[in-house]
């Protein structure tokens, strides 16, 4: 692979790690946006989709520049080639049944891309307890001061 490649990669994986771990730790700002509140509200459900699209678009972009390296997604147990726009709609119809549904099997990733199914469907386990905890421990510090 060439250093573009990884330079790429690396840059989205950034993104969505920033993203993701923002998310986790609560943190009032979104791309630089003040959040009002912590607790429960339309901007805290706004925030965990946007996380979610960053992610299944992130990982999406990988799978994309990995396919240029010779590492695809197997539809349907054969190996297929495809143009650039339709390992595009793959790539990212692959990432958001990976992280919302943990796949059905329809594509099947080889190589490199097990590993990066794998993690992308922990994240998709994480976010939403994430989420619940926030929730939770926001609600129970708005009971402390009261």
């Amino acid at each position: 692979m060439t250093i573009i490649t990884w330079l790429l990669i690396a840059a989205v994986c950034y993104v969505i790690s920033k993203s993701v771990f923002d998310f986790i730790r609560g943190e009032k700002k979104l791309f630089g946006v003040e959040m009002r509140e912590r607790r429960f509200s339309s901007e805290i459900f706004y925030t965990l989709i946007i996380t979610y699209t960053i992610v299944i678009i992130g990982f999406g972009l990988i799978y994309f520049i990995l396919s240029f390296e010779g590492i695809l997604l197997v539809e349907g147990g054969e190996l297929r080639q495809v143009s650039p726009i339709g390992s595009m709609i793959h790539s990212f119809y692959f990432s958001g049944v990976t992280m919302l549904t943990i796949g059905y099997g329809d594509i099947t990733p080889i190589g490199i891309g097990r590993l990066l199914a794998l993690i992308e469907a922990l994240i998709g386990y994480v976010l939403p307890t994430a989420f619940v905890i926030g929730l939770v421990h926001n609600s129970n510090q708005d009971r402390a001061r009261d």
